[in-house]
Order: structure tokens, then sequence, then C-alpha cells
């Protein structure tokens, strides 16, 4: 679903839907140690259900389903779902509103440290699925690890699409090259490709935030954008690159472990880069080159 048409839908809904009693949403107090901000805009809540991509075929994999404003229209949309949830305050109110779902799990579990692979493998044995969705509201202070973690570490995810701060999503969704974007760009357009679903404004949220959020699906590629010889040391060059963005690439890269001005001149010369340019001004495919040269050096 085009975010052309996302937004005219959410133009058409009525946002907001702040709840009616002192004690938090749905009876549900948010805890601020936990990042909670409680998706209640129905508007923003069917703009990610349907443009997550999941469909009868599919495993949804929901992160953080809070008061269950996602659960329920994905599980009736999805082949199967599982919701992993942190806070377990929040898993009984789950299960009652998700009884008689008999596709839908609730997990009280850290997806930081859930088995995501298992947990595939295993519905995947029991139920028909032809493809695997992620989908999540994720706390802001967590966005980055999360993302990471699923891109580098779990197999058979096809998309992901996660609610996070707009200024994160608006580093990610840049392109790689453009001033906009950081290390962060680099390591999610390695693995995926990146549209917008829709805007989320603070006030789609209870309590309301300080900052808005925007809504991200990354549909995972079959093969990296990429080739390179070694992806973790690529990703060291760009993070050191993007830690002294100030610097040239020549003095930023001198600072590694292993390397000086000399070999970092030489590998910049060997792939056709100016060693005058900084790290957000390189595409993907200049930093996996420097990456290569870097340590045939």
């Amino acid at each position: 679903m085009s975010s052309g048409k996302q937004s005219k839908k959410l133009k058409n809904k009525k946002r907001g839907g702040r709840p009616k009693t002192p004690y938090g949403y749905g009876g549900v107090r948010p805890q601020k140690s936990l990042g909670q901000n409680f998706l209640v805009d129905e508007g923003v809540i069917d703009a990610i259900v349907c443009g997550c991509g999941a469909d009868e075929g599919a495993l949804v994999i929901e992160i953080g389903p809070g008061t269950g404003a996602l659960t329920l229209p994905l599980s009736e949309r999805a082949g199967f779902l599982a919701a992993v949830e942190l806070d377990e305050s929040l898993i009984e109110p789950l299960r009652v509103k998700t009884f008689g779902s008999d596709n839908v799990r609730i997990i009280h579990e850290d997806i930081l440290k859930l088995d995501i692979d298992g947990l595939i493998a295993e519905i995947k044995d029991l139920y028909d699925i032809n493809s695997v969705r992620v989908v999540g509201n994720l706390p802001y202070y967590i966005t980055t690890p999360i993302i990471m973690k699923l891109l580098e570490t779990a197999h058979g995810i096809d998309s992901i699409t996660v609610m996070m701060q707009k200024e994160v999503a608006d580093r990610i969704a840049a392109e790689p090259g453009e001033r906009a974007g950081g290390a962060i760009t680099y390591s999610v357009h390695y693995y995926a490709e990146v549209s917008k679903v829709t805007d989320a404004p603070r006030e789609c949220f209870y309590p309301a935030p300080k900052v808005d959020s925007e809504v991200l699906r990354l549909d995972i590629r079959k093969e990296p954008a990429v080739k390179t010889d070694n992806a973790d040391f690529m990703f060291k060059c760009i993070k050191t690159g993007f830690s002294q963005r100030r610097k040239t690439l020549l003095n930023a890269l001198s600072a590694m472990e292993g390397t000086d001005k000399k070999k970092v001149s030489e590998a910049l010369a060997a792939s056709g880069i100016d060693e005058n340019r900084r790290a957000e001004t390189l595409s993907l495919a200049e930093f996996a080159a420097l990456a290569n040269n870097l340590r045939e050096e």
C-alpha cells in the first residue's frame, strides 16, 4: 500500500482516541521504564495492518503488543500470530483479549533474547506458513538494537514493519550517501529495501510522547545490496567513519586498529575515492570497495 493512499485514508479517520479511565488505556497503566506508549489511533492501526504484507499464509511476529490494539486485527488477517511481550502485567489481559483465537500465541519474553529462528521453525512445523512478517511498535530507546538483531540474526523473515521515532525513521529511510543518513542507514539498506507505510503523530498514542513517529516497512533482500569480502569489517569502517563524521575518511579510518594513514590512503586510492571525502558522502558500494581494499593492504 503506497504512502499516498495511506495518507488519504488517515485524513478520513479521527485521530486520537484518548482513554477515559485515569488508570491508563484499557485499564492498563503504561510503564515509563519500558518506554510504553500505546497506539490508540484507528487510522494508523489500519494502515499498519494493511501495509505489513500479512495474509492467510503469513506468520506474523508482533513485537510489543501492549494492550493488543494491533493483535486482533493482525490475527484476523494472518495465518498465525505470535505476540512477544516483555511486560508481565500485560500477558493475562492479552490472553483474555485473544481468547477464542486459535491462531494466536502470547509469549512472555524479551525479543532481544528470544530464539526467533527456533520460533519460526516450530510454527512452520505446525502450520502451513509461506511468509514471515514482523510487526511492532518499538520502544524508542531500543529501536536500533531490535532492528539490527532481526536483520543480522533472524533468518526466514520476509518483511519488518515497525513504528519508530520519526527522526530515526528519516535516518533509516535516507539513501546511503545522503546527508540525512547515518551508520544505521547503510546497515539497513545492506539487508533490506525501505518504504514508508504511514506517519503517526504524537496524538495517536496514550500517553502522548514528546515526538512524532513514523512506520517503515523493511523488505528483506534475497541477497545483500552489495558484495563485500567481510560484512563485519565493512560495518566497522562505516561506524568508525560516522563516529567522527566531521573528519575526512582518511583521518577517521586511520584511528582503527591495524591501520595508519598510509594504508588508508592507498585503500582510498585503489577504490577511486578522494581522501578528503567524509563518510556521509559515500555510497554503500563505495564503502564495500573501500573495506575490501583496506583489508587487502
